[in-house]
């Protein structure tokens, strides 16, 4: 991939003409400093967003970037849509903090509800100006035009989209009031593309991170303390004399090598002898829910609050109770982390697939005590980037090493630098309470919710290289927006939400999809199933019952013809024989405000082994208006199937020093053959606003699995993850 401008074009005439990026398949010099200063990255300006060249061809710029999820081809159907262009004659610039706006970081389904939007309201202005300029030059009312294919026709004459503005700036503020296309007329939004990345990824053509190299570039590895907390007390150079051209980078716990060649960094990481204090700062994990529970608490965030679940609790009735958990997840990246720095003459260029390239840009300016103006942050896709993992890390431990060496480095994470290393997502710990009276009707729903704070403002997670470099930084906790749907959907008399927020947590706390909301909605979904038995009602009835949302009760009535629901109380007739089958139930509106989701889930669980297989996943989404049905689709596939795994078998194992499970056999994840059959019903509502599909879906498989479990065996489950121990266990108990 190379990006070529030229800096005469861009500045030739009085205007800044605006010259489209070519990209090839090698990459070698992207770094051509300075050389698009004059291009406007500002949100309210068209240029930002886009620019036509000579030949017609559209350069779309993004701050967002593409993790896998396909927004590269969904941003482009938009930007096509709106210009009526082809939508091969659009290409991407994605994640360049010099090129490209600030459209905020990459997460919580957002890309296409609000990035989207800004690029259909540039694209719109565009469009409506070239239409504007048209009529002037054909001597045609603006209202008696057409646009097909980016030739603009009109009074038997037409005019291309080159010939009106190819090469030259639009000068024009967005309009975020443009009149846009009617969705009656779409093209291409709402049609199935083919992603634009697949054919390289395939055929093994992609530039992933880990696969990009710039001249002149050294191999960087980082020696990780053997717990955390431990300080680095003495290193032996003479350890690694054996190996060629090594150089030894020490900034006070910071202990990296930098060689010429990789292997020779792997092999000088682990034959350097360094000695290090010992450390055992990590809480005993036996009794990791009473240490949550007994961490201070800092904050008391009312999520909602209605009526007096004090005295609807105090009151007659019957009263139901219970107490949820959800272990500490990895990303479990299948691509280690991998970024690339070079600091030179004053500024630094990083490479990264960081889904997150402008809060990036700062953090590191902040750790090497000069401006943002001075570093630039390209993003290049990685393989296995969701969430924030250690990419951002592995930035910071290359840009450390690129200054002490004076030459761009290379960092690669190892698999035990990924699973030992990168930021978690929390354990969370969920208390809810219910009262019920004798017709099954609950009139109270309180919950207390543990999780960790949110420092005020900030999505930035400490960098670890800067940390045991002891350089500036922000030393803030951001675990997500986890507090997000402990409120629930349905509507009783008097519920009481609270999310504790602890001063701390067990590791340094990051985003993994869905953060928060999968929890929460576990505890919530998995407690209205429990009301839904108490009451003896069938558990999609009984949500029905509660739920006041009409877009809520059409996407509930379609997943129960998508799954052929049978109504019937759950766990009505618990099967004797050796695998049990169930069915269960889950449903979200995300965050409240945005994607609604249903799914059942069928599943088998053996008596004899306690194994749970998730053999069949119905899920119904309403994301108000899809882009594109396939990507959609793509989105649901790596929910479920990445969620099936966190639910059954993920969790993070540590010593009172150190995190044990730092392999794929310590740490296992889903194979093939448990992926369950995956049945969709997509709800299109062309004339809505978009609304995300990257997270949503996740929000509501482990309750979903959980309520099956129940159905199947009469037993709940309250400890994510159902491990085969932990249900058979249960089914012993149970007996």
């Amino acid at each position: 991939m190379t990006m070529q401008l030229s800096r005469r074009k861009l500045l030739k005439s009085t205007g800044a003409l605006v010259v489209s990026f070519t990209f090839a398949g090698k990459v070698s010099d992207v770094l051509a400093q300075g050389a698009a200063s004059a291009k406007p990255v500002a949100l309210n300006e068209v240029d930002s967003f886009l620019a036509i060249d000579k030949a017609g061809k559209v350069t779309l710029y993004t701050g967002k970037v593409d993790l896998g999820t396909g927004i590269r081809t969904a941003l482009a159907q938009m930007c096509a849509e709106e210009l009526d262009v082809p939508f091969n004659s659009v290409s991407l610039v994605t994640g360049d903090t010099q090129l490209t706006p600030d459209q905020g970081n990459t997460w919580g389904s957002l890309t296409i509800q609000s990035a989207g939007i800004q690029i259909r309201n540039a694209s719109a202005t565009a469009r409506n100006a070239l239409l504007e300029e048209a009529a002037k030059k054909l001597n045609v009312k603006k209202e008696d035009l057409t646009i097909a294919e980016g030739v603009v026709s009109g009074g038997g004459k037409k005019v291309t989209y080159a010939q009106l503005i190819g090469g030259k700036s639009f000068s024009l503020k967005v309009d975020e009031k443009a009149k846009a296309k009617d969705p009656k007329d779409y093209k291409l939004v709402g049609k199935p593309v083919a992603r634009v990345d697949i054919p390289d990824k395939v055929t093994g053509k992609f530039t992933y991170m880990q696969d990009f190299r710039v001249p002149g570039m050294m191999h960087g590895r980082v020696v990780r303390p053997p717990a955390y907390g431990a300080m680095l007390e003495n290193v032996d150079e003479s350890s690694i004399k054996n190996i060629p051209g090594v150089r030894v980078v020490r900034d006070k716990n910071f202990l990296g090598v930098v060689a010429s060649s990789e292997w020779n960094a792997i092999r000088a990481a682990q034959q350097l002898k360094a000695q290090w204090s010992k450390a055992a700062t990590l809480p005993d994990q036996a009794k990791l829910w009473e240490h949550v529970r007994g961490t201070k608490v800092v904050q008391d965030q009312v999520t909602s609050d209605t009526g007096s679940t004090k005295d609807a609790l105090a009151g007659d009735g019957n009263k139901i109770s219970a107490t949820y958990d959800f272990a500490v997840n990895l990303h479990g990246s299948i691509g280690p982390s991998c970024a690339i720095s070079e600091f030179k003459n004053g500024k630094l260029t990083s490479w990264s697939a960081s889904q997150s390239t402008h809060s990036l840009r700062k953090q590191l300016a902040q750790m090497l005590a000069i401006s943002p103006d001075d570093v630039r942050c390209i993003y290049l896709e990685g393989s296995g980037c969701y969430g924030r993992n250690g990419h951002e890390d592995a930035a910071g431990d290359a840009a450390i090493l690129s200054k002490a060496v004076g030459q761009p480095v290379r960092v690669q994470w190892s698999r035990a630098d990924e699973h030992g290393w990168e930021p978690m997502g929390p354990p969370t710990l969920i208390d809810i309470r219910a009262a019920m009276d004798s017709s099954g009707n609950v009139s109270a729903w309180e919950s207390d919710f543990f999780i960790p704070q949110q420092t005020a403002g900030s999505f930035l997670v400490p960098l670890t290289g800067a940390t045991l470099a002891g350089l500036p930084q922000k030393d803030d906790i951001a675990p997500g927006n986890v507090f997000q749907n402990s409120a629930i959907p349905y509507k009783f008399a008097n519920v009481r939400t609270v999310c504790r927020r602890l001063e701390n947590t067990v590791f340094r706390p990051s985003w993994i999809r869905t953060p928060g909301r999968m929890q929460n909605t576990y505890a919530n979904e998995s407690f209205m199933d429990e009301l839904a038995a108490t009451a003896k009602s069938d558990p999609i009835a009984f949500r029905k019952k509660y739920l006041d949302d009409k877009r809520g009760l059409e996407l509930i009535d379609r997943l129960a013809a998508l799954s052929k629901w049978e109504t019937r109380p759950a766990a009505q007739q618990v099967d004797s024989g050796n695998v049990l089958k169930g069915r269960g139930v889950s449903y979200v509106k995300y965050e409240l405000v945005r994607t609604y989701v249903g799914a059942v889930a069928d599943v088998e669980v053996d008596r004899t082994t306690g194994k749970v297989r998730v053999s069949r996943f119905y899920l119904v989404q309403d994301c108000g208006q899809i882009i594109n049905p396939d990507g959609v689709k793509a989105q649901l596939d790596g929910n479920i199937i990445q969620t099936v795994s966190r639910t059954l078998i993920e969790e993070v194992k540590w010593d009172r020093s150190m995190v044990t499970t730092l392999d794929w056999a310590s740490y296992p994840i889903i194979t093939f053959p448990d992926v369950p059959e995956l049945h969709y019903d997509l709800i299109d509502r062309p004339n809505e606003r978009p609304w995300g599909a990257g997270e949503p879906a996740a929000a509501v498989v482990p309750s979903a699995i959980a309520n099956a479990i129940f159905d199947a065996t009469g037993i709940r489950m309250r400890s994510v993850p159902f491990t085969p121990a932990k249900v058979k266990t249960a089914l012993g108990s149970a007996a």
